[in-house]
């Protein structure tokens, strides 16, 4: 590439940037005039990363299939997928990607199975379960980023602002989003904990997360344990308060992941890569805190979350009401560290078990190494220069209980309230 081509694909970049950020052509030039063409593309400059852009550019192959349909729902989890359209990421890697906005998590499924979506938002337990033909035809699924870590939270309706203790909560009907999702999974391990059993003492019941806050308000459920910006939602619409945090509960858990067929990663390896190289770099911003509030401006419209940016602002910068009258502040309340650990993997198949979901033996490492892609994850990630771990096997505790991925049988024994024998 000579010096002119350089020059040219920088300034491509960073006016697809612009354009994003400012999308209305009179405002742009207006922005422009008033404080100048070098000194506005240096300041965007200064939050994206030209530089890593330019080289992914120049080395990458081109794609086998350009025009793709990407799904997701409409939640914070998914900023890393969508923020890259606005920003222009897929675009920058030779992808001519439409973003699917999808009602619900058993649509994403059937969507992915029957080819309509190239590649899609994922609750991080759907594409273990569908690989294993849990609740669905059998159709193998590999997750190539983790999207968020932490950003859920257990929300109360405001007329149980009295019950703040979880043993009070016997007939209280709950919404999750779908039966795979770390939703379910930590609902039911919260209130197991607390000496309830989440199959006879509680109801739990499957909503999809724009309809929580309406079921809420109408007193369908007490509570969820729900995506934000819904939680959030809950309380700037005055009809719920955050009980706690998921973080609280685990901190450091996955919510949701960007996945693929298994037959994209065989049949378009380039388009898989250019794939994965977007959805990185825009997990690398996002990362970043300082970029948060920009992120709630691109992500707020109509076409993907369709919600006030005050509350996605509160959501990703961790600067929040809480409904009880108190701001909170807890940075990390939404992160989104995209590497696929594959202990986070193993954890889930074990409550997957414990729960009834899957009966028999279950080959925990087996299948989290063939659905969590550790090492396509390392060989993208180092391109970025993000760092990633030596181990995919880290322990972690939750509720202060921790967990060996080496020891998944021996951790599942451990729980007094559980439906495997």
């Amino acid at each position: 590439m000579t010096d002119d081509d350089e020059a040219l694909s920088r300034r491509a970049i960073e006016s697809a940037v612009m354009r994003a950020l400012v999308p209305r052509d009179d405002a742009r030039r207006r922005f422009l005039r008033a404080v100048g063409a070098s000194t506005a593309y240096a300041a965007v400059a200064s939050v994206f990363p030209f530089g890593a852009l330019e080289a992914m550019a120049q080395e990458k192959k081109p794609p086998e299939k350009k025009d793709l349909k990407i799904g997701f729902i409409s939640i914070t989890c998914a900023s890393p997928l969508i923020m890259a359209d606005p920003l222009g990421f897929y675009r920058e890697q030779g992808l001519n990607v439409q973003l699917m906005k999808t009602a619900g998590w058993a649509l994403i499924r059937d969507k992915m199975i029957n080819k309509e979506h190239d590649a899609s938002h994922f609750l991080s337990p759907m594409p273990l379960a569908m690989s294993m033909g849990l609740g669905s035809t059998q159709s193998p699924m590999r997750v190539a980023t983790i999207q968020n870590v932490n950003g859920q939270a257990i929300t109360l309706s405001v007329k149980h602002k009295d019950k703040r203790d979880p043993k009070t909560w016997k007939g209280f009907k709950f919404a999750v989003p779908f039966e795979y999702s770390m939703h379910n999974f930590l609902l039911r391990y919260y209130v197991a904990e607390h000496g309830l059993d989440p199959d006879t003492d509680i109801q739990i019941r499957v909503t999809p997360p724009p309809e929580m806050v309406a079921n809420l308000r109408a007193g369908n459920i007490d509570g969820f344990l729900g995506p934000d910006p819904f939680n959030q939602r809950a309380v700037y619409d005055e009809v719920g308060f955050i009980h706690i945090l998921s973080k609280e509960i685990w901190n450091g858990h996955p919510c949701c992941a960007f996945g693929v067929p298994e037959a994209m990663i065989k049949e378009a390896p380039n388009t898989f890569a250019a794939l994965y190289r977007a959805v990185l770099t825009a997990a690398r911003m996002a990362r970043e805190p300082k970029n948060r509030a920009l992120m709630a401006k691109v992500i707020a419209p109509a076409n993907y979350l369709n919600q006030p940016e005050t509350v996605i602002e509160q959501v990703l910068t961790g600067r929040f009401a809480d409904g009880l009258g108190n701001v909170q502040n807890v940075p990390d309340r939404a992160d989104f560290d995209p590497f696929p650990w594959q202990s986070m993997a193993v954890w889930i198949l074990t409550q997957m078990k414990r729960w009834g979901y899957v009966k028999g033996d279950v080959n925990y490492k087996g299948i989290a190494e063939q659905v969590f892609l550790v090492t396509e994850a390392k060989k993208r990630m180092a391109e970025l220069d993000m760092k990633s771990p030596a181990s995919a096997y880290a322990r972690f505790k939750v509720m202060g209980k921790e967990f060996d991925p080496m020891q998944p049988e021996k951790y599942l024994a451990g729980f007094a309230i559980k439906k495997v024998s």
